[in-house]
């Protein structure tokens, strides 16, 4: 550890693990870890991130009535071979075994005749007191082809369930993420398996998240008890809310859910105000008699996850309180309940069909009958008028749960839910709070019971804030406030024709006003101008009073549209250098971009339009024919702008989309659901903008008035967009001062480039950087400062005001830009484009880049050649050079070296230790720039003397690997001692590839022992002064060191690094990282185990040998039923027990590379058990084509995507074959319908 008061560990980690031991874990340094069975934590290898011996006792003492034999099955379960399923998928089923136990099927007692289905407990919910609480700090875990370091690992019972990230506190938090877990997930994927839950920490900040979470749904976890607590933001509450052992036990069991989105499998777990929100609930509903029934209101604001929080409440229910519980989820539109519905489907919640509602009397069916969950909408309560609903059921155990539950419907419907449920609980879930008026509401659900309003939502990031601007146009109503009747009728959002109709009769005035064409025009051509003139291009909204006018609105947006491509076609025709290629860019875009309209279907839909002048055929076509739906939703599909009048204005969650243009009179309820649609947390995206076009923030106090009450000091939900302009200009305002503080006058430096050309301008800025880069936190600081400004000068485009700061954010991004590329450290992702592609204009446009370009520093793609340097020549560059630069360069030059050199040899690592402790001691002020570049060029001669050490001792780079570990700590051996010793290393080399480093060598323990044994044998021939115990000692060192950087086939560490083409920045304390590599080149295998039918006995066939077939006839035997004979029988071996479902066939093709070489022997199991999703497997298809084999069937990683139809059945909306190596592109077969494809057989393993 260096002796450094300002590291990683003495300011986060140490504290984190004294705060876990205080919480009843206990703690473990693993850094210098013996492996074996004696071992600290007993394991024989650093690949295993299952703790056997202890996940054994604690299934031991939970299971006590179960025999060893059922245990040992138990944990074989567990720790199965995984690598070929799909990451989520696994840890998915992972979850399900610990969370419900181990299903096995075994002998409960010696002496039963039958086996039995028997389930074991991995893990004791109830007691935590009764498990095994573990956390190893620097914990070694080697993957297929890396070693990685783990800061903090927490098992329970043996099994990795929290993973947690370190950063020291002067680093950015999301470096953890973006170059640390991101890494990880890559390279040690296996602990991921078995994982809970994630935490990121530099000690000042931490986030929480799970194995799919990006990073903006890493969230922070501010209140441990209640959400009366002040948040505060630390690590201390992080692990205090999350690790401590009863509250990690609630997380993990309750409030954790995998849900099928359109992308795949993702992991969810509770943010922070919903575990509070729901526990809330839970604890009221424990005392359900005193509170007559009525479980309360739950506001949590719009976007911060309700459907969700419905899900967890109703489980934890389930799960942990006894009783025959039925969830009636209601709501009051169609969408709604369709939306919800498939929330609780995707998450798994709902087993079983047809628990819709789809009438009054099926609802009643429904209540009658035993089920676990039943969906209504609230019309379904509805009785003639003066009529009292009847009695439905007098069970206690319903729970009614409601969303939006003070819309005015719900008053007219709730006294007959109470009817018809007297003695059923109720909770109602809303996005906004509730206004005078709605005092009926209470008397059915009760008070608050959770609020978690716009202001805290927004601070947690769970939304991000809304922005409002005002465009309206100049034509407009004269009175300043729309009649309110008129408003209430359009708050209803779904009209009918009658209703459409009767908006246009008694509100003709303003009807025709909002409807000219004029206007309609003038907005239509706003919002092309500023849609393409936004800094963030999010998706976008576009809300019209009714069905007519949404399709007008589209078909005058159309021509705006392509007016606009015209006009951009002609600005490129005059345009050169990267302005062209801008606008190009910019072309390109709307040239991809589609718009479509979605409305409601009607009767008669088609006259009544044609009457008012437009033709809703080509888009309820398109409605009908596309899931629009599913297009929108997705960030990459280019499905960028929808025109709406009510569908999709709420419970519709689509995060990329970040604008809304509103022209449709609206308010309360109604209104605050349809801006939410825009404050989604999405990647880059700092906040939604709702442009208003009809004067629904006109009188912002007026509009959200409703909002004073009940809010509990909650702000309003959408701010003036000038706030933005305010907090650009404070923003530009620090990056000045800060500038000044360090002898750099932005404006003066402004004025300075103008006046200069040509290299001057270069040597201007050059100054600047050099001044600003006093030391890492100064330049940590810039860098921050500067990515601030760029953001909000980005979210207030295409504002005029934004003109303002056009010039001095351009000449503020340029200097980061150019810092940026000094640093070792690889650019955040909101910098990449700009510093690996161009720097931009400064100034006007007038000033053109072609006379300052940004290019890497030469060798940044290279690996440098220590003796090639010249130093003398180099010192000269720093005297009269910027010194700074030149350090900064010199500095990531040795980094990147360095990290090479270690890791092919780890007994470098004092040189390691060296450099680092030369950046703390200079970035602590301990010296000068010149005597740290002095130290730099003296540390760069002693890594060359280093490098040509091998060359020296007549040996490769691997050779002395070896011999290092020998002979280190220094040994006093003679000259005579220390040939013998280099003997061994090439004898042992030479052993291990001759025969034992066969493929996947690390993952059987019969092929593992075959290496350990060799390298027993081969280190017999060290001197005799090598001890026993010296010996065994240095046979566990060098059969580590041959695990982590051999794998198989000729492939190693030192194959890869003599391709290496770069560096990036974290793997090794500090600096840390990993080898970047070319794809390697695959060698064929060689079988000789292939025998005829007539050779082996009937008795062998499926114990010990295999029928061989070709990817063809096995698809023909396994597909079609066809009789065909095998080409042979090949004996295997591969660690498990064969079946008559198995079998073994070439692949031919280079597509599953790098898992599956070209001509590999695999073996397959036919009859596909369980989900696919995720599984490699031979399939079958007419479309097919397999660019390889030119057959109608391929082996493929499987992955769907599917809906829930209506019938109640699930349709595949397009199933994915997707190949491992990504020069190949994936086969997708859209609508799929069962038995299009066949899953011949799933992958199980290659054969050496």
């Amino acid at each position: 550890m260096r002796n450094n008061n300002f590291t990683e560990g003495s300011l986060v980690e140490q504290p984190a693990i004294e705060l876990f031991s205080r919480l009843g874990w206990e703690t473990i340094n693993c850094f210098d870890e013996t492996l074996g069975p004696g071992g600290i934590l007993g394991r024989e290898t650093t690949s295993e991130v299952v703790l056997i011996k202890r996940l054994k006792l604690a299934l031991r003492r939970l299971n006590p009535e179960l025999p060893d034999t059922v245990i040992q099955l138990a944990i074989e379960e567990l720790i199965k071979d995984r690598s070929a399923m799909n990451p989520t998928y696994a840890n998915c089923e992972i979850y399900k075994m610990l969370r419900d136990g181990v299903t096995v099927l075994a002998r409960r007692a010696t002496d039963d005749r039958e086996e039995t289905y028997i389930k074991v407990k991995v893990i004791d919910w109830n007691e935590s007191a009764n498990n095994d609480f573990l956390l190893a700090s620097q914990l070694w875990i080697s993957g297929e082809m890396y070693k990685r370091r783990a800061d903090l690992v927490g098992f329970v019972n043996g099994l990795p369930l929290v993973f947690i990230e370190l950063k020291a506190s002067h680093r950015r938090l999301e470096h953890a993420y973006r170059r640390n877990l991101r890494d990880y997930k890559e390279t040690i994927p296996q602990v991921f398996l078995y994982n809970a839950i994630i935490i990121l920490s530099n000690g000042s900040q931490s986030r929480v998240g799970t194995i799919t979470s990006e990073w903006e749904n890493f969230v922070e976890w501010k209140k441990i008890n209640s959400e009366g607590e002040k948040g505060v933001v630390s690590l201390e509450t992080m692990i205090r809310g999350t690790c401590e052992p009863e509250r990690l036990f609630d997380i993990v069991e309750n409030f954790i859910l995998f849900s099928e989105a359109g992308g795949g499998l993702v992991k969810m777990m509770a943010k922070n105000h919903q575990y509070l929100g729901v526990n809330n609930v839970i604890e009221k509903f424990k005392r359900i008699e005193e509170e007559k029934g009525r479980l309360g209101v739950f506001w949590h604001t719009q976007g911060s996850g309700k459907s969700y929080s419905m899900i967890f409440f109703s489980q934890k229910i389930l799960r942990t309180i006894p009783g025959n519980y039925t969830f009636v989820i209601v709501t009051d539109r169609q969408s709604l309940d369709r939306q919800i519905y498939k929330n609780f489907v995707n998450a798994g919640a709902i087993t079983e069909q047809y628990v819709q509602a789809d009438s009054g009397e099926h609802l009643k069916q429904l209540l009658r009958e035993d089920h676990r969950y039943i969906f209504t909408l609230i019309q379904k309560f509805h009785t003639r008028q003066g009529a009292i609903y009847s009695k439905l059921s007098d069970r206690s155990d319903i729970i009614v749960i409601t969303d939006e539950a003070h819309r005015t419907q719900y008053d007219i419907f709730a006294l007959n839910m109470r009817n018809a449920l007297p003695k059923a609980a109720f909770i109602g879930f809303t996005g906004t709070p509730l206004i005078a008026g709605e005092e009926k509401t209470k008397e059915v659900f009760g008070d608050y019971v959770s609020i978690y309003n716009f202001k805290q939502s927004a601070d947690d990031r769970a939304t991000v804030p809304l922005y409002y601007e005002n465009r309206i146009p100049e034509l407009q109503l004269t009175n300043r406030d729309l009649n309110a009747e008129m408003e209430q009728l359009l708050d209803e959002a779904a009209l009918d024709e009658e209703q459409e109709r009767r908006v246009e009769r008694e509100f003709s005035r303003e009807y025709q006003v909002i409807t000219r064409d004029t206007r309609l025009e003038r907005i239509a051509e706003d919002i092309v101008d500023h849609f393409m003139g936004r800094g963030f291009m999010g998706k976008a909204m576009v809300v019209s009073i009714d069905k007519a006018t949404a399709v007008k609105m589209y078909d005058k947006v159309q021509k705006y549209w392509e007016q606009y491509k015209s006009d951009l076609e002609a600005k490129i025709r005059r345009s050169y250098g990267i302005e062209k290629e801008e606008l190009e860019e910019k072309l390109k875009y709307m040239k991809e971009t589609d718009l479509a309209v979605v409305v409601s279907q009607s009767q008669n839909e088609i006259e009544e339009l044609r009457r008012k002048g437009v033709d809703i055929t080509p888009h309820r076509r398109r409605m009908v024919r596309e899931d629009l739906d599913t297009k929108f939703k997705k960030p990459e599909d280019p499905f960028r702008i929808v025109f709406v009048c009510a569908m999709w204005m709420t419970g519709f969650d689509v995060p990329c989309c970040s604008t809304m243009y509103l022209d449709k009179p609206m308010r309360n309820h109604t209104l605050m659901q349809t801006i939410a649609r825009a404050n989604r947390v999405f990647g880059e995206k700092n906040n939604g903008l709702i442009v208003d076009y009809i004067g629904v923030f006109r009188d912002l106090q007026k509009a959200l008035a409703i909002y004073g009450t009940g809010a509990e000091g909650g702000e309003t939900p959408v701010r003036p967009k000038g706030e933005l302009v305010e907090l650009l200009r404070e923003a530009v305002k620090e990056t000045k001062e800060f500038c000044i503080e360090r002898g750099v006058d932005l404006l003066k430096l402004q004025a300075e480039f103008q006046a200069a050309e040509g290299f001057s301008r270069v040597r201007l800025l050059d100054d600047a950087v050099e001044s600003i880069i006093v030391d890492e936190e100064s330049k940590r600081k810039y860098l921050s400062l500067a990515a601030v400004v760029n953001r909000l000068y980005k979210a207030i485009l295409p504002d005029p005001l934004a003109n303002e700061f056009r010039s001095i954010r351009k000449l503020i991004v340029v200097l980061a830009n150019k810092i940026r590329l000094l640093s070792p450290e690889p650019s955040p992702p909101e910098a990449i484009d700009e510093v690996m592609g161009r720097v931009e204009g400064l100034l006007d446009d007038s000033v053109r880049i072609a006379d300052y370009v940004i290019k890497p520093p030469e060798g940044k793609d290279r690996l440098i050649d220590l003796s090639k340097i010249d130093f003398e020549a180099l010192k000269e560059k720093f005297k009269i050079g910027h010194k700074r630069m030149e350090a900064e360069k010199f500095k990531s030059a040795i980094g990147r070296k360095l990290k090479l050199m270690v890791w092919l040899n780890r007994s470098r690592m004092d040189f390691m230790e060296k450099f680092q402790k030369m950046l703390d001691e200079y970035n602590a002020g301990a010296y000068n720039l010149e005597v740290f570049f002095k130290k730099l060029t003296e540390f760069a001669k002693e890594l060359g003397e280093e490098e040509k050490r091998a060359i020296a001792g007549g040996l490769t780079e691997e050779e002395l690997a070896v011999f290092d570990l020998l002979t280190k700590p220094e040994m006093d051996l003679t000259e005579k001692e220390k040939q013998r010793v280099k003997k061994v290393a090439r004898e042992l080399l030479q052993a291990l590839r001759r025969e034992k480093l066969v493929l996947d060598w690390r993952k059987r323990q019969q092929t593992r022992a075959v290496v350990r044994v060799a390298i027993e044998e081969t280190l017999e021939g060290l001197p005799e002064r090598y001890t026993p115990e010296l010996f065994n000692s240095k046979c566990d060192v060098v059969y580590q060191h041959v695990y982590d950087s051999y794998f198989g086939r000729g492939q190693s560490i030192y194959e890869m690094a003599g391709k290496a083409v770069g560096v990036s920045d974290d793997y090794f304390p500090g600096i840390g990282s990993k080898i970047i590599e070319e794809r390697l080149p695959k060698s064929e295998l060689f079988v000789s185990d292939i025998v005829s039918d007539g050779e082996i006995e009937e008795s062998e066939k499926f114990i010990s040998v295999l029928p061989i077939y070709s990817l063809e006839t096995a698809a023909g035997k396994f597909g079609d039923g066809l009789a065909v004979e095998p080409e042979g029988w090949m004996k295997v071996d591969i660690g498990r027990k064969l079946d008559k479902r198995m079998f073994v066939a070439k692949v031919v093709g280079y597509s599953m590379e790098p898992k599956i070489p070209n001509n590999s022997y695999c073996v397959f199991s036919a009859d596909v058990v369980g989900s696919r999703q995720g599984k490699i497997v031979l399939a079958q298809h007419h479309d097919i084509g397999d660019i390889d084999t030119g057959g109608s069937y391929t082996v493929k990683k499987y992955y769907s995507e599917k809906r829930f139809k209506r019938d109640g059945t699930w349709q595949h909306e397009k199933i994915i074959l997707e190949p491992l190596n990504k020069a190949y592109k994936p086969i997708i077969l859209p609508r799929c319908e069962e038995g299009e494809l066949k899953i011949i057989a799933e992958f199980i393993t290659i054969l050496e």
